[in-house]
């Protein structure tokens, strides 16, 4: 109730009550004295009595309350203001906690509190400026990177706004003064390619990306794009934004159009021409053969030149529909999940044109289904009530360009960049796709940097080097057995450790043919069958490979003598040595946690809160994962203990060498 008054106001307060109350007591006492006496003439004594004590109880109450005042209300306050001055404002001087000298030890740790607190600021003001240096020169260098990187590149939000872009993009898009931060990629580039895609890749959480054709708005030049969503960590929005990179294409693809369609044009009147030869004739039979090899062979190059993603029927389909609904009538689709090659944006403008002009011409109840899949192609199927368009028909909406911003794309460069035709089978416009192959979780490789790496110097020699500054390989096998004399692997993986960091990105990770059967017992350990590396590379291919991916970094491993007792008996086969630095994480465990302390793999990882999950536990590349996080928690440990540098921690293995022996 009162907690709103003044740390002094209150104190007053409870003193004044203190006060009155105390001269109640005895004026109440008195009164009952008096009363029991029962004499009258003592009554002036008694009211003598309670005033002199009712003065003496308020004057030392005063006099205490003064005194606490002075001594402890004031410098509380005094104190409680100097801590808010070094925690909200930049004062920095020591708190003079000699007006508080009666509070005991309080003033002296709130000195000492505010002290810390001001260090702690100006050691947070200072890693922040550092950080800030850092990122900002980081910034630099990217964007020198970006600079220098040759294709257009724009970054957009979901909402298809700009935020993000390099100089070649305005070169590509001819310095567009529409191309700016934080306005539409709309004004620049044709919209429906980069929103179809968008909203394909977004449905399919797809990572990735998408090859797209597009075309700018001023010119209508044509830009092979790759687009590719970019899912981060911890994104504000619930949409990812995304990159296009842009590339200038409109030159190559009409020279690549101009002479398909002469090629085309060529072997369609030579086809037309040959049934009025007579076949007899040795020039006519050459005509025929060479018309019938050229055509085989450059149907396959009709679809190098175009760029082409795997996308699903049932995609095309659902984009359709919604393309012909802006337009005022529905179409009825059934087709599969089956995977095409095509360019999505291009095969769906050039199905709506034919819907259009075939609606034109009082066709109606359009349907859109496949036919029965047939060895690598899928047929698609546009059907609709009313008479089939006639040939010339055809080729006139063909001839026709798909779109007003798009005046050098007509739909016959759709069927020539697809190596199809289209067809009036059974009562319906065909068109036949080649099928893609599944994809198997493919995504886009990730851009590794660590810039920090530009400031890195190794002293000469490697055993100065400190622990925190070197690169490793941690690796790990699995083995038909466990004699390195007459077993061999089966699977070897690593990872790297650079600057501190494990790098995802760079994973070693291959099965390995054995040549002997792996034996039921050693399978029941890691998983590895002979069926999974009956088609794998060799032990000494392996080795070879892993030898150059290890190359120049020390090598790290749990019980390392056993995986590279394995590894150096190949070493003459190979033509190559691992002479470089090992390090074994049981020994470094030995030394941060004493001999007498349990150092298996699952014990360490237990310790220091590694969890590797229990499907990658005893595969090489679980274990090699498991390895590096436990190795890179022990590197400041070792430091810790007096073991800065790679000589010191290797000279510290030895006391700890029967450890390993006893293991193995």
């Amino acid at each position: 109730m009162l907690t709103h008054l003044s740390l002094r106001l209150r104190i007053f307060l409870f003193f004044a009550l203190l006060a009155l109350g105390g001269t109640a007591l005895v004026i109440g006492g008195l009164t009952i004295g008096y009363i029991r006496l029962g004499e009258d003439h003592a009554l002036s004594s008694f009211v003598i009595a309670g005033a002199v004590g009712s003065f003496a109880i308020i004057g030392l109450t005063t006099w205490i309350w003064v005194l606490f005042d002075e001594h402890v209300a004031r410098p509380v306050e005094r104190l409680a203001a100097e801590m808010r001055a070094r925690a909200h404002t930049d004062v920095e001087h020591e708190i003079d906690h000699r007006t508080a000298q009666y509070l005991g030890d309080l003033a002296p740790a709130a000195a000492a509190v505010a002290s810390h607190l001001v260090e702690t600021k100006n050691e947070m003001a200072l890693e922040i400026g550092r950080e800030t240096a850092k990122l900002g020169l980081e910034k630099s260098r990217l964007e020198t990177l970006l600079a220098e990187v040759p294709d257009g590149v724009l970054f957009c939000t979901p909402d298809h706004a700009v935020v993000l872009y390099n100089g070649q993009a305005k070169g590509v898009l001819d310095d567009s003064p529409a191309l700016g931060l934080n306005r539409p990629v709309a004004d620049v580039l044709m919209p429906g390619p980069i929103r179809q895609a968008y909203d394909r890749l977004l449905d399919a959480e797809a990572k990735e990306g998408a090859d797209i054709l597009v075309a700018t708005k001023e010119g209508a030049k044509l830009l092979e794009a790759r687009m590719r969503l970019m899912w981060l960590e911890g994104q504000e929005t619930k949409q990812p934004g995304y990159v296009l990179s842009l590339r200038d294409v409109s030159g190559d693809l009409q020279i690549q159009a101009e002479r398909a369609h002469l090629l085309t044009d060529l072997l369609e009147a030579a086809e037309a021409a040959l049934p009025h030869l007579p076949r007899d004739v040795a020039e006519a039979q050459a005509l025929a053969q060479t018309t019938a090899d050229v055509a085989a062979r450059k149907r396959p190059t009709d679809t190098k030149w175009w760029p082409l993603e795997a996308l699903a029927a049932s995609d095309l389909g659902a984009a359709l529909r919604a393309r012909l609904k802006r337009k005022g009538f529905d179409l009825t689709c059934d087709l599969p999940r089956t995977l095409v090659r095509c360019d999505g944006f291009a095969v769906t403008r050039l199905l709506e044109r034919l819907a259009l002009d075939w609606s034109g011409d009082g066709a109606t109840g359009f349907t859109f289904t496949t036919a029965e899949p047939s060895g690598d192609s899928l047929t698609l199927r546009l059907a609709a009530d009313g008479p089939l368009p006639s040939g010339e028909t055809l080729a006139a909406w063909l001839a026709t360009p798909l779109s007003p911003g798009l005046a050098r794309f007509a739909g016959r460069d759709v069927l020539i960049s697809h190596a199809t035709r289209l067809s009036t089978d059974d009562g319906a416009l065909s068109l036949t796709l080649a099928r893609a192959n599944p994809r198997k979780g493919l995504s886009a490789p990730a851009i590794l940097y660590d810039f920090e790496l530009l400031h890195a110097e190794l002293p000469e020699e490697l055993s100065d080097a400190p622990l925190k500054s070197l690169s490793y390989v941690v690796f790990d096998t699995e083995t038909t057995g466990l004699n390195p004399q007459v077993d061999e692997i089966c699977q070897i993986a690593a990872v790297r450790i650079v600057n501190g960091k494990r790098i995802d990105g760079e994973r070693f990770d291959m099965l390995v043919n054995p040549g002997r059967k792996i034996p039921q017992a050693s399978i029941e350990v890691h998983g590895v069958t002979n069926e999974m590396v009956a088609d794998a590379v060799s032990v000494p291919t392996a080795l070879k490979r892993f030898h150059h991916y290890a190359k120049d970094a020390v090598l790290v491993a749990h019980n390392a003598p056993f995986d590279m007792s394995f590894l150096q008996r190949r070493e003459t086969e190979i033509g190559a040595r691992f002479d470089q630095p090992i390090l074994d994480t049981v020994l470094c465990s030995a030394i941060l946690f004493g001999q007498s302390a349990e150092h298996t793999l699952d014990a360490v990882c237990d310790r220091l809160g590694v969890v590797i999950p229990e499907a990658d536990r005893h595969t090489a590349i679980g274990d090699a994962i498991g390895t590096a996080e436990a190795f890179r928690k022990m590197i400041p440990m070792l430091e810790a203990a007096e073991l800065p540098n790679l000589g010191a921690t290797i000279k510290a293995f030895d006391k700890h060498a029967r450890l390993i022996e006893h293991l193995n």
